[in-house]
């Protein structure tokens, strides 16, 4: 196990050392630290904040950092429990825990996105009430799927979003990148931030246009989540319908009990 997870590092590092932005070069320089024994396998990982004063950098870098280590297994975040060192061998592709808004970029990078369609909706009266919005709205619709990256196309679900008709950069953006989170890209092309997400999970059957593309038959069980992106105001500015056939995605969730400090 510890030579697997010197090889895990050494593979990371040279990656990092051919083109580097400043939080690539951070992750560097914090997977050599893992890898000399600073931080040893299961010890806790320095908080946001102090990474932060260390290297004199902002939150975002920091946590661009912290999520390329996460990507290559080399740590865990927990919520409640901090951010600890992990022995490499990295988690299941298709089980993902959800306890930080971050581990959807995690999500997102091990499966890219292949864009179906995109266009422009007005909400009928289902799917207003999915979305929590008013009826006859108009909205940007962007239909894809997401690929396991360790299976070539092997969709693990399909994913409905819908944003704004004013964020009309999404329509070259969801293509170019296709890893990133489309509210990310708002974030960084329109300045709306994400401060939680409000998430609902229902099981359902797989609807007929889906079923082809995602080689299932129609009506067969999945799970569908709902995602509706917050920002500092309480407004929704993006919300995702995507649908998992079952078997294909699990969900993992710590629930803990209140503390008198709750």
């Amino acid at each position: 196990m510890i030579a697997a997870f010197v090889i895990t590092i050494g593979n990371f590092l040279k990656k990092m050392a051919m083109k580097e932005s400043l939080y690539q070069r951070i992750a560097r320089e914090l997977a050599a630290d893992i890898a000399s024994g600073k931080y040893p396998v299961g010890s806790l990982f320095p908080t946001e904040k102090e990474l932060c004063e260390a290297y004199q950098v902002s939150r975002h870098t920091v946590r661009e950092a912290l999520r390329s280590l996460t990507e290559q297994g080399l740590i865990s975040r927990r919520k409640g429990a901090g951010t600890h060192v992990t022995d490499g061998s990295g988690e299941n592709a298709q089980d993902h825990p959800l306890a930080y808004l971050e581990d959807l970029l995690v999500l997102a990078r091990h499966n890219p996105r292949v864009v179906k369609k995109v266009d422009e909706i007005v909400a009928d009266i289902e799917l207003a009430q999915l979305m929590g919005c008013p009826p006859g709205s108009r909205w940007l619709h962007i239909a894809s799927i997401r690929e396991d990256s360790q299976k070539q196309g092997a969709p693990i679900c399909w994913t409905d979003s819908y944003a704004s008709p004013a964020y009309s950069k999404l329509r070259q953006l969801v293509r170019r990148d296709p890893h990133a989170l489309i509210s990310d890209l708002i974030e960084e092309h329109y300045g709306i931030k994400s401060t939680e997400v409000h998430q609902s999970i229902t099981a359902v059957g797989v609807p007929a246009r889906m079923a082809k593309v995602l080689g299932v038959e129609p009506d067969s069980p999945a799970l569908r989540i709902v995602r509706r992106y917050i920002d500092r105001h309480g407004e929704t500015f993006e919300t995702t319908i995507s649908v998992h056939p079952a078997g294909r995605y699990t969900c993992s969730i710590v629930l803990k009990h209140l503390t008198a400090d709750d």
